[in-house]
């Protein structure tokens, strides 16, 4: 919206009810509780502030669908910010990012909300490094610039990755290395491990098992190699399926959710080289077997 100098004086809202009567008054609000709106070049939220004549409006670019559905506070912890980083603790059923079906209850939706309202021009921006699977929780990584989200993305098989495991029964070595080769099919979205092909990945990971009890264990998982569903199917593979698992062989659902957890990242600044460790706990609805952290 273009700039408008106002000719009397008077309240914000009401002038801005003169000035722009094709947008409703429920609106005109939202861009006032959402730092869209500036006087004289600076944010001006209070619908009863004192305008004379001469005052310069402007309604910035914005974009309502973003505040208007997002929650003024976000629904998951942020467990690390800086100036180019913003780490979070995913809650279980949350997608990372938008798919056919669901665009809005996401990750990246919230907190693109947040970053917009976070900057007084709502240019505010996150982007995607990674992603969990949506019934995993645990440590979830956003760059704030493109330049640093490309650094973090070409050595990401250089972060340290680590995962807390809730699977039915126990492996039959403490600890182990796992290669083998997934395929992704196209007609029902899962993964399974194949012979290697031109269309197959390899895939590795590491776990050592941590507590045992009568019906579960929790194991302790790394992963050097980012595949999808990679730990879900490896784990399922050795006859040790991940607890709420079903779509691969899980029998039971003790915790309500799947039993997965990413608690572990280090990461290299690709420019610095300083190193970041995050952590985060195992959720105490997963804690069904004793081990010591």
């Amino acid at each position: 919206m273009k700039p408008y100098r106002v000719q009397k004086a008077g309240a914000l809202l009401e002038v801005l009810l003169e000035v722009y009567p094709e947008q409703k008054k429920t609106r005109l609000k939202q861009f006032l509780k959402y730092g869209a709106v500036t006087v004289n070049g600076h944010t001006v939220s209070q619908f009863d502030y004192a305008l004379v004549r001469g005052d310069e409006i402007l309604i910035r670019n914005y974009r309502p669908e973003f505040h208007h559905v997002a929650k003024p506070s976000l629904s998951f912890p942020i467990v690390y910010e800086d100036e180019r980083l913003i780490v979070i603790e995913k809650p279980a059923g949350l997608l990372t990012m938008g798919n056919d079906k669901e665009k809005i209850q996401t990750a990246y939706f919230e907190l693109t909300a947040y970053a917009r309202a976070r900057t007084s021009d709502s240019s505010g921006r996150v982007f995607i490094v990674h992603r969990l699977d949506r019934d995993a929780s645990g440590l979830l990584l956003f760059a704030k610039d493109e330049e640093m989200k490309l650094g973090l993305q070409a050595n990401w098989e250089r972060v340290e990755k680590k995962y807390y495991a809730v699977v039915e029964g126990c492996p039959d070595r403490p600890a182990d290395t796992i290669e083998s080769h997934l395929v992704a099919s196209d007609k029902s979205m899962l993964v399974h491990s194949s012979q290697q092909t031109e269309h197959s990945k390899l895939a590795r990971s590491s776990y050592v098992v941590l507590g045992s009890g009568k019906h579960y264990s929790l194991l302790e998982v790394a992963t050097f190699t980012g595949r999808k569903h990679q730990i879900r199917v490896q784990l399922a593979d050795i006859g040790c399926p991940i607890v709420g698992d079903k779509k691969y062989g899980a029998q039971t659902d003790p915790a309500g959710r799947l039993g997965l957890h990413a608690f572990h990242l280090a990461v290299q600044d690709p420019e610095s080289g300083e190193e970041h460790i995050f952590k985060s706990p195992l959720p105490q609805s997963l804690h069904l077997v004793r081990f010591k952290a």
